[in-house]
């Protein structure tokens, strides 16, 4: 794993919102409509172009799938798999 990646997913792990080169990690927590609860999710961008979703709430990486089949490049795919992604 490459040293951007390893801060990108230690970005997502923290929580916290990250900005390096050419990949960003935007940390969004939202609260719900009824306010009791907070939906916790990250999102992660590759030359500005958003490649996926980390959702805390399911513990899961959700590649975005229109991204992908536009920039199938060696470099996002080395992001999505640093995140878990299967491709």
């Amino acid at each position: 794993m490459r040293k951007i990646e390893k801060a990108m997913c230690l970005a997502i792990g923290q929580k916290k919102s990250w900005k390096e080169s050419n990949t960003e990690v935007v940390y969004q927590p939202e609260v719900t409509s009824n306010e009791r609860s907070c939906i916790e999710y990250a999102k992660v961008f590759l030359f500005g172009n958003h490649i996926g979703t980390f959702v805390y709430s399911a513990n899961r990486f959700d590649v975005n799938p229109v991204t992908f089949s536009k920039w199938p490049t060696v470099t996002t795919k080395s992001r999505l798999r640093a995140l878990g992604a299967k491709v």
